[in-house]
C-alpha cells in the first residue's frame, strides 16, 4: 500500500491518533541526517526515546543530534503526510510556489518605486508649481467673488424688502383712500335714502292717520246716530240671527293652544256651555296640568272630584296658596302618574297628608314645599317614597331639624336630587349641612338665601362631597367671605349669585380663570368691596354672559375698560352696573366698540353720563332694553336715542335735564301710537297730564294686545273711563292725583321756576312697578313652579 489516501476512514483516524506519521517522520529525519552504521540499532535506541518522553512531546527533529540539527525554517509538512494522505487542510507545494512568487513581485514593485522616486530627476518640477499657483489664484477669485456675491445679495434682500414694505404702504393708503371716497358716496346716498324714506313714512303715517281718524270718527256717528222705526226691525232681526261657530272643526292643536289659556275654574264653565265644548274640554291633554293657584273660593269637592276624574292624566299640580282641607290634599295621592307638585304656602298641608300623597305618587320628580309646616316626619317619607325626585324646595319650612336632613340619606335617599333650596331654614347648623351633603350628593343648583348663619364651613362641607355643584345662590349672607369661593373651586360653576355681602374682595376672582372656566352668570350686588381689579380678573372668561355689578361703587372707567379688553366681552348679552357713579362716557365708548352681542343695559344712577355717552349706546343694534335713570341726558339725547330701531324698553326717571320739550305727550300723540303699534303689551303713560278719555277708546281699537296699563297722576283721565278699561287689560294702575313734585312741573303741565331736588333712589317704586330685568336673573322659585 503506498498510500492510505484510499484507506477506510476507520484506519486513517486509527494512523492520526497514534501519531504514526510524526514518527516515521521523526525517525526518518534521524536517519537521514545521522547515518549510523547500524540503523536497526539506532531505530531502537530512538523509539525508547520516544516512549520515555511520550508522543505528546514528539518533535521532527528529535532523533538529530543536536550537533547535526539543520537552521531552516520550514515551510510546509513533510511528504509522509501526503504519502500517508493526511494532508486535506496542508497548504500543497503549488499555493507555497504562488505565495513565493506573489512575494516575490511585491518586493521588486516596493524597491522598484522607491528607486523611480530617487533615482529619476524631477524635470517637470516647474510646470507642477506654475499649475499649483494656478490653482490657488482659482480659489482665491472663487472666495473673493462669493464674499462680494453674499454682500450684494444681502443689499438686494433688503432693498426688496423695502420696496414691498413701499409698496404695501402705497397699497393700504389707495386702499384706505378708496374706501373713504366709497364711504362718503354710500352715505351721501344713504342720507338721501333715508330723507326720502323718512318723508314716505312722514307721509304714510299722515295717511294712514286720517284713514284712522276719519274710521274712527265713522264709527263715533254710527254709535251716536238715532235708529229711525224703519230701521230697528231690520237692523234688530239682523243683530237677533245668531252667528254660528263650531270650534271642533279646529285642528286639535289650535283647541289645545286656545282651552290651554284657560284657568281651572274657566275650563269647568266651559264645558257647562253646551256638550260640544264639554267633549273639547274633556280631552286629557288639556288635564296634564292643574293650576288650582289662579282659582278662587274653589269648593273642596270640585278638587277632589276633578283629581278622582283625571287622576290618570294629570302630570302637574300647583296649589300654591290654597287653603284646602287635609282631607282634600290627599285626593292628590289618586294622582299615580304625577311628575310636579307644588303646594307652597299651602297653611293646611300636615305630615299626614303628605304621608298619603307620598305613598300614592311615587314618580314625582319636582316637589314643592316651601313655607309650610312640615317636620322631621316628611322628611322621613320622601326618601322612602320619592326616590326619583330631582327638585326639591324646602324654602322657609322651620320645623325641621338636623336630623329631618339625614333622613335623607335612608334606603335608597334622595340620590338623584339636583336642585335644592333651603332658603330662610336658620334652624340649619353645620351638623344640617353634613347631613344633605352625605345624601344628597348629586345636587347641582343650591339656593341658601336669607341664612344670617350661613359661614364658610357650611358650605365647605356641602362641596367636599357635591362636586357636581353648578349654580349657588347666597343671597343675605353676610358672613360668606373669600373662603367659600375657594372652596367652591373645585366645583365646575356656571351660575353664582351673591348679594349683600361686604366680606368678598378682589381675591375671590384672582385666579377664577382657573377655577371657575365655564362660569356664564356672575351675580354680586351690594358687594361693595369689590374694586376695578375684580373686573380685570373677570375679563378672561370667555363664557361670560350676565354680569350684574349693582351697588359696587369703587368701580370706575379704568376698570370696565380693562374688562371689555378681554374676551369675556365678546358673549356679554346683559350687563348691570347700576350705581356705579365712577363710571363715565370713555366707559360707553369702550362698550359700543366691544360688546356687539348686549341686550339688556342698565346704567341707572350712573350720573356722570352725558350726551355722548348716548351716541354710542344708540350705534349698539343689539340693545333691546336701556335703563338711564338718574343720568344727566338731555332733550338731545334723547333724540338721538330715538333712532335707535330695536329698543323695546326704556327707563328716564329723574333725568332732570329732560324737558316737556323732550316728552309733551298728547292724545294726538297716542293716537298715533295706538294707530301703528298694534302688538303693545306694555304701556307706562304715568304723570301725561294732558291725557284725556279719549285715548283709553284709541288703544282698545289700536292696541288689542295691551296687557299692562299704568296711569298714575293722569289727572284728566276719568275713574269712570279707567274702571272699564280694567276690564280689558290684565294688570292696571291709575291715579288722578297731581303728579308729585320731582316731576318737574305742577298739575297745569307748567315748570317750576326753582330747581327740584332730585328723588331719592329707595322711592323710584312709587312711579314705575316693574323694572327692567334680564331672562336670566330670576327668582329664587322660579325653578320650582
Amino acid at each position: 500500500m503506498s498510500s492510505l489516501r484510499c484507506a477506510t476512514p476507520k484506519l486513517r483516524n486509527y494512523f492520526r491518533d497514534k501519531y504514526i506519521p510524526q514518527i516515521c517522520e521523526a525517525l526518518l529525519c534521524g536517519l537521514l541526517v545521522t547515518c549510523p552504521e547500524d540503523p536497526l540499532r539506532f531505530l531502537e535506541k530512538m523509539i525508547k526515546i520516544i516512549i520515555k518522553n511520550g508522543l505528546e512531546n514528539l518533535l521532527w527533529d528529535m532523533c538529530i543530534d543536536p550537533a547535526l540539527r539543520p537552521r531552516l525554517r520550514r515551510l510546509s509538512e513533510t511528504y509522509l503526510e501526503q504519502l500517508f494522505g493526511l494532508d486535506d487542510q496542508l497548504v500543497t507545494p503549488e499555493l507555497m510556489v504562488k505565495a513565493c512568487t506573489f512575494y516575490t513581485g511585491h518586493l521588486v514593485k516596493s524597491h522598484f518605486g522607491g528607486w523611480k522616486e530617487v533615482a529619476i530627476p524631477r524635470a517637470n518640477q516647474e510646470a507642477i508649481m506654475a499649475e499649483k499657483m494656478n490653482r490657488a489664484i482659482e480659489h482665491d477669485n472663487c472666495r473673493c467673488l462669493k464674499s462680494f456675491f453674499i454682500h450684494w445679495s444681502s443689499y438686494v434682500k433688503t432693498t426688496r424688502e423695502r420696496l414691498v414694505v413701499s409698496l404695501l404702504r402705497l397699497r393700504e393708503i389707495f386702499y384706505t383712500q378708496r374706501q373713504k371716497f366709497i364711504v362718503a358716496i354710500w352715505k351721501e346716498k344713504a342720507r338721501q335714502r333715508r330723507k326720502s324714506r323718512e318723508d314716505d313714512l312722514i307721509l304714510k303715517h299722515e295717511l294712514h292717520l286720517r284713514k284712522w281718524k276719519y274710521k274712527l270718527s265713522k264709527s263715533k256717528a254710527v254709535e251716536e246716530k238715532p235708529i229711525s222705526p224703519q230701521q230697528s226691525t231690520s237692523d234688530s232681526t239682523l243683530s237677533a240671527v245668531p252667528v254660528e261657530f263650531d270650534i271642533a272643526a279646529l285642528p286639535d292643536q289650535a283647541i289645545t293652544l286656545i282651552f290651554s289659556y284657560l284657568s281651572f275654574r274657566e275650563t269647568i264653565t266651559c264645558g257647562q256651555v253646551n256638550r260640544s265644548w264639554m267633549a273639547l274640554t274633556h280631552r286629557g291633554f288639556l288635564w296634564n296640568a292643574i293650576d288650582f293657584s289662579t282659582s278662587k273660593n274653589i269648593v273642596d269637592k270640585c278638587v277632589v272630584t276633578t283629581l278622582q276624574k283625571w287622576r290618570l292624566t294629570v302630570l302637574r299640580l300647583n296649589f300654591r296658596g290654597c287653603h284646602f282641607r287635609t282631607k282634600t290634599l290627599k285626593a292628590v295621592s289618586h294622582c299615580k302618574n304625577l311628575q310636579e307638585l307644588n303646594l307652597s304656602d299651602c297653611k293646611s298641608l300636615t305630615d299626614e297628608s303628605m304621608r298619603h300623597i307620598s305613598e300614592g305618587c311615587p314618580g314625582v320628580l319636582f316637589l314643592n314645599l316651601s313655607n309650610t309646616a312640615i317636620t322631621n316626619r316628611t322628611m322621613r317619607l320622601l326618601p322612602r317614597y320619592f326616590h326619583n325626585l330631582q327638585n326639591l324646595s324646602l324654602a322657609y319650612c322651620r320645623k325641621f331639624t338636623d336630623k329631618g336632613l339625614q333622613y335623607l340619606n335612608l334606603g335608597d335617599g334622595c340620590h338623584k336630587l339636583i336642585y335644592l333650596d333651603l332658603s330662610g331654614c336658620t334652624q340649619i347648623s353645620v351638623q344640617g349641612f353634613r347631613n344633605i351633603a352625605s345624601s344628597c350628593t348629586g345636587i347641582m343648583h343650591l339656593t341658601i338665601n336669607d341664612m344670617p348663619t350661613l359661614t364658610d364651613n357650611c358650605v365647605k362641607v356641602l362641596v367636599e362631597k357635591c362636586p357636581r355643584i353648578s349654580t349657588v345662590v347666597f343671597l343675605g349672607s353676610p358672613h360668606i367671605s373669600d373662603s367659600a369661593f375657594k372652596a367652591l373651586s373645585s366645583c365646575n360653576l356656571q351660575k353664582i349669585r351673591f348679594e349683600g355681602n361686604k366680606r368678598i374682595t378682589d381675591a375671590c376672582f384672582k385666579y377664577i380663570d382657573k377655577n371657575y372656566p365655564g362660569i356664564n352668570h356672575i351675580y354680586m350686588v351690594d358687594c361693595k368691596t369689590l374694586t376695578d381689579s375684580s373686573l380685570k380678573s373677570l375679563s378672561v372668561l370667555k363664557q361670560l354672559a350676565v354680569l350684574n355689578l349693582t351697588n359696587c361703587v369703587r368701580i370706575s372707567d379704568t376698570g370696565l375698560r380693562q374688562f371689555l379688553d378681554g374676551p369675556a366681552s365678546i358673549r356679554l348679552r346683559e350687563l348691570n352696573l347700576t350705581n356705579c357713579t365712577l363710571l363715565g362716557d370713555t366707559s360707553i365708548v369702550k362698550l359700543s366698540e366691544r360688546c356687539p352681542n348686549l341686550l339688556y343695559l342698565s346704567l341707572r344712577n350712573c350720573d356722570h353720563l352725558t350726551d355722548i355717552a348716548i351716541e354710542f349706546i344708540t350705534s349698539m343694534l343689539s340693545l333691546i332694553s336701556v335703563d338711564l335713570s338718574g343720568t344727566l341726558i338731555t332733550n338731545e339725547g334723547l333724540s338721538t336715542l330715538s333712532r335707535h330701531k330695536r329698543l323695546r324698553e326704556l327707563s328716564l326717571s329723574e333725568c332732570i335735564n329732560i324737558t316737556d320739550v323732550g316728552i309733551r305727550i298728547t292724545d294726538g300723540g297716542l293716537e298715533a301710537l295706538s294707530a301703528k303699534c298694534h302688538y303693545l303689551h306694555i304701556l307706562d303713560i304715568s304723570g301725561c297730564i294732558l291725557l284725556t278719555d279719549q285715548i283709553l277708546q284709541d288703544l282698545q281699537i289700536g292696541c288689542k294686545q295691551l296687557r299692562i296699563l299704568k296711569m298714575r297722576y293722569c289727572r284728566s283721565i276719568s275713574a269712570a273711563a279707567a274702571h272699564r278699561m280694567s276690564a280689558v287689560v290684565q294688570h292696571q294702575e291709575y291715579s288722578s292725583s297731581n303728579p308729585p313734585r320731582w316731576f318737574g312741573y305742577d298739575s297745569e303741565g307748567n315748570p317750576f321756576a326753582e330747581p327740584h331736588s332730585k328723588m331719592p333712589v329707595r322711592n323710584y317704586s312709587e312711579l314705575i312697578v316693574k323694572e327692567a330685568f334680564s331672562s336670566d336673573e330670576e327668582s329664587p322659585d322660579s325653578n320650582v313652579k
